[in-house]
């Protein structure tokens, strides 16, 4: 429709312009043989009459030029007449085109690639009503830690009743959930408890039947239904509208399907798909124990809509002392030190529109150090392109001069350079988005193999397109006005005298593309000493000291929840399986264990006591704790460094009873607790149950690669008969080939439990820094792009050089001048202008070194320091060798030259 629109709009200008144009035609004819009448009545004959006539009035052109710029549509005439010609000029330099356009669209493209992340994670509001006004609610240990949206079920109570500054609070914790739809196996689904008012606080409409309301979530009797996701009864059902009153199983339970999300709704967490949405009143159905009925435990996500006219200020105060109640009730009943430790959390309240904060807090401090980073390689592109037009415009610089002896000024040259600017900035865009689409999505992979599932959906949408819109005209004016300026500068007389080859070129031109190569290699030596800093830090956690090899180490994760299997079946089995996968051709040993290393999160206890430590007034008790099988530790590596390790006769009797429950301890446990004393025998106490340590082993990382070593309790998962289901095995051969081996003795012998996640420790430990991967690989990969653009345009200065110079070499080698000093005046040029580069650079990628030490270096830097004069000697050397390369092309070129040849122009 919008094109017929614009095909009859356009029809009716010319048109207009055809009419226009025919009554000014009559118009002239009228005034001339009036005009010839006149001269006839004075006595001149009709020839001279009428000479004089068209000499008046110049045929009518001059008056028709005079009519034609008093048309409103004149000005689109002029543009489409420049677009033209610069067309019509870049179709005689394809070579030249294609680098320039290659050149912006890698700019622009990354660009507009890292800017989609952006306005995906940060910038696109979820798609409900007014999401200005939506807020989410986090809490912090006193600021110390990262903040987290985790509440209770008491908490989100008595905050939902009793605040005045919300029209609603919504609760909508995640889980995973085991489905069997009618017709297909069974899989596991990303979903949601949702509280009875989370849909219409938000304000979302069912795209089909109706969605959950408060009537369906009744604790003590929920109605037993589910409303699934768009994508999920498109993918499952192909848009059956007959899925309304399907029942589909979850967890064992039989839900009613009664609706289904819009298909722009995602849930609260950009990145993520929820496809089931289930009352929270269900979760005691589904989970035993309940988290509902667990005093304490902090599952809920929050968010609320403000009421109109209430600011975030207004809402920190009233909800700070709310949460402040919240947390003395549950102090009430801790005891002194938990007191205090609960009594120590802050709450904060923090704008919601673009949803839950968990994935940008992730991502968007490597995000925007990309943007940094693909601004720089842009700067460096329009650079390269201003340093080609440059060299471009010497060539047209007697073009140019003709039009400024027919009458064209300065301002009309300008706007003809900058519209053939733009015209190839222009067409680097339309390139650029399509290399930004791929590279975007390439980008969501590599994102989504850390720890979080990403579901991201990246598009081009208005915001990008605009940005690209913004990005290209800028880009186009900054090497557009480079060329312009000698071209306006330019006196038209010298540079039509034929002069010989050589001789053209003024001395801003010069100045001009000196100082765009230099500020190219500046610019790429910050690139890449930044990069070097990433690419350093990276290689020293890839090569840090975990406390176990990460080599040759398989991962199978079973998911015993909804088997049907006791605790003490699910422990012979397991005993079972370590024997049969121990007994598997390449595996060398196996185990069994709670959470694996590097996990990003594990259990915590209080002790009531440990044998022979005073606890001091205020000191924290908490430790964290693993449940493992024997042979965890050499199965992982990790060094025993006193007394035994765990064995099967630990779960057992022993004189008739049954023997005490046994422990043990990491080295900073052991140091911490017991100083020089020998931590054997001594026993850790939790509540009634006492734990006698047996053995130290090695420190290794509990929760993140960086983290310092916490005290470490470690139990006997068989003795204890806990619900520990993740396999440890170590390899002889390659992890993977083992796995159809695992797979089928799992069936063999619990053919109930499925296997869930299976992965290696290698690449378990890497997705715990896929954000420090993905920055130190693009940074690498841009400070390359850099350093390669530099490189072209100092090539191409050269090549011009050379070229302009063509005269003076053949006369220097015509009086004898070696091939040797003519390679050195060429490479002394090149390195002339890297040199200052360099000089200009470094200092300056020492700055900025500094600047992304101080604010990512808890987070991205480990090992490294921002003022390593290595990594900028480094950067600045692979720069110089750039410069290196590309002065030979041009030295060689020199070479080549004729004496005589080029003494023929003398």
């Amino acid at each position: 429709m919008g094109l017929w629109k614009e095909t009859l709009r356009r029809a009716g200008y010319l048109w207009g312009r055809a009419r226009f144009e025919q009554e000014l035609d009559q118009e002239i004819q009228f005034h001339l043989e009036a005009r010839v009448a006149e001269l006839e009545q004075a006595g001149m004959p009709n020839r001279a009459a009428m000479a004089k006539a068209r000499r008046e009035f110049g045929s009518g052109a001059r008056v028709r030029e005079e009519a034609r710029s008093a048309w409103q549509f004149g000005w689109l005439e002029d543009v489409g007449a420049d677009l033209r010609y610069g067309l019509r000029t870049m179709s005689r330099s394809p070579g030249f085109t294609a680098v320039a356009v290659l050149s912006l669209a890698l700019g622009i493209g990354a660009n507009t690639a890292i800017f989609s992340l952006i306005d995906a994670l940060m910038l696109r509001a979820l798609p409900v009503t007014e999401p200005e006004r939506l807020v989410e609610l986090l809490t912090n240990r006193g600021g110390a830690s990262r903040p987290f949206n985790a509440f209770s079920w008491q908490t989100y109570q008595h905050l939902r009743d009793a605040n005045t500054v919300f029209s609603g609070l919504i609760a909508a914790p995640t889980d995973r959930f085991y489905t069997r739809a009618q017709g297909s196996d069974p899989e596991r689904l990303e979903g949601q408890f949702v509280t009875g008012n989370f849909f219409p606080v938000l304000g979302v409409k069912a795209e089909l039947g109706r969605l959950i309301g408060p009537e369906d979530d009744r604790m003590g009797s929920p109605a037993p239904v589910v409303v699934v996701s768009w994508q999920y009864w498109n993918s499952r059902f192909s848009l059956d509208p007959g899925i309304l009153g399907k029942v589909i199983q979850v967890e064992d339970q039989p839900l009613t399907v009664v609706g289904v999300t819009p298909r722009e709704f995602f849930g609260l967490q950009m990145g993520s798909r929820q496809d089931l949405s289930l009352p929270l009143a269900m979760e005691p159905l589904l989970h035993h124990p309940t988290y509902t009925s667990s005093a304490g435990y902090k599952w809920l996500r929050l968010m609320g809509r403000l009421n109109p006219g209430v600011g975030l200020p207004e809402a920190r105060a009233e909800l700070n002392g709310l949460f402040r109640q919240t947390l003395e009730a549950e102090a009430a009943v801790n005891d002194t030190q938990t007191r205090a430790q609960t009594l120590n959390w802050k709450l904060q309240v923090e704008p919601a529109g673009a949803g839950l904060s968990r994935l940008r807090s992730q991502f968007s401090r490597p995000l925007l150090v990309l943007m940094g980073v693909v601004g720089l390689l842009l700067l460096i592109a329009c650079a390269n392109v201003a340093s080609m037009l440059l060299a471009r415009s010497a060539a047209r610089q007697r073009e140019l001069a003709v039009r400024r002896a027919l009458g064209a000024g300065q301002l009309r040259l300008l706007r003809q350079l900058l519209a053939e600017a733009l015209l190839l900035s222009a067409i680097a865009a339309g390139l650029g988005i399509w290399l930004a689409y791929f590279a975007s999505n390439a980008l969501v992979a590599l994102m989504a193999t850390g720890r979080l599932p990403i579901t991201l959906r990246i598009e081009p949408d208005g915001r990008v397109l605009w940005f690209t819109v913004a990005v290209a005209l800028l880009t186009g004016v900054l090497f557009g006005l480079a060329p312009a300026a000698p071209a306006m500068a330019m006196t038209h007389a010298p540079a039509l005298n034929p002069a010989p080859r050589g001789l053209g070129g003024t001395r801003l031109r010069r100045l001009l593309g000196r100082a765009m190569v230099v500020s190219q290699v500046a610019l790429s030596v910050v690139l890449l000493t930044a990069a070097g800093l990433f690419a350093g830090s990276l290689r020293n956690l890839e090569n840090l000291n975990l406390g176990f090899d990460r080599d040759h180490v398989l991962l199978v994760a079973l998911e015993p929840a909804r088997s049907g299997y006791t605790a003490e079946q699910l422990a012979r089995g397991y005993r079972e399986l370590l024997e049969r996968f121990q007994a598997i051709a390449g595996v060398r040993s196996a185990s069994l264990c709670w959470i694996a290393p590097v996990s990003g999160g594990g259990t915590m206890l209080s002790p009531s006591s440990v044998e022979g430590y005073v606890y001091r007034p205020q000191e924290s008790r908490t430790l964290y704790i693993n449940w493992v099988a024997p042979r965890y530790f050499e199965t992982l590596g990790t060094p025993l460094l006193a007394g035994r390790d765990f064995n099967m006769q630990d779960d057992g009797m022993r004189d008739g009873r049954r023997r005490p429950l046994v422990a043990l301890v990491n080295r900073r446990m052991a140091g911490y607790y017991f100083g020089d004393r020998n931590p054997i025998g001594r026993h850790v106490t939790f509540g009634e149950k006492a734990y006698e340590s047996i053995g130290v082993v090695e420190d290794s990382k509990y929760l993140e690669m960086r983290e310092d070593t916490p005290p470490t309790l470690y139990f006997n998962t068989l003795q204890e008969r806990h619900n520990a289901s993740q396999f440890v095995l170590r390899t002889a051969v390659t992890p993977s080939a083992v796995i159809g081996d695992v797979r089928r003795q799992v069936r063999d012998v619990l053919k109930n439990v499925p296997v869930g996640k299976v992965t290696t420790l290698a690449g378990h430990v890497n997705a715990s820094i896929v954000q420090q991967r993905m920055v130190a690989m693009l940074s690498g990969l841009f400070g390359g792009l850099g350093a390669f653009l530099a490189a072209i345009g100092l090539y191409g200065l050269l090549a011009y050089m050379v070229a302009r110079r063509t005269n003076e070499i053949g006369i220097r080698m015509a009086l004898g001048a070696r091939r040797a000093d003519v390679m050195r005046m060429v490479v002394a040029e090149a390195m002339a202008l890297a040199g200052c580069g360099l000089a200009l650079g470094v200092p300056v990628a020492l700055a900025v070194n500094g600047l992304i030490a101080s604010h990512l270096e808890k987070d991205f830097l480990a090992g490294v320091t921002a003022s390593d004069p290595g990594t900028a000697a480094a950067g600045a050397l692979a720069m110089a060798a750039a410069a290196l390369l590309a002065a030979c092309i041009p030295a060689r070129r020199a070479l080549k030259v004729d004496p005589m040849e080029a003494l023929r122009y003398e």
